[in-house]
């Protein structure tokens, strides 16, 4: 991964969240490689924890993204009284 001395600034979290990953992020200073921020503890393979919404419809056959994701975005009407 690449990252900018403004992102690093600014993003500071989000690229230690990628090297608490595994990830190695270079970081470059007007275009050119100036460091390289790693995890602490060395770990090659991280200990991934799965999320607990992957696979949440599984089990749903008949269910069809593009159908569902038009629905999500209508406008929402509320009934008049």
């Amino acid at each position: 991964m690449h990252a900018t001395v403004k992102d690093l600034r600014l993003h500071t979290k989000t690229l230690l969240a990628a090297t608490a990953r595994g990830e190695e992020v270079e970081i470059t200073y007007r275009g050119k490689p100036c460091a390289r921020l790693i995890s602490a503890d060395g770990n090659e393979s991280p200990d991934f924890t799965r999320n607990p919404a992957f696979g949440l419809w599984a089990d749903r056959q008949n269910l069809k993204v593009d159908d569902q994701v038009r629905r999500l975005r209508q406008p929402r009407t509320f009934a008049e009284e």
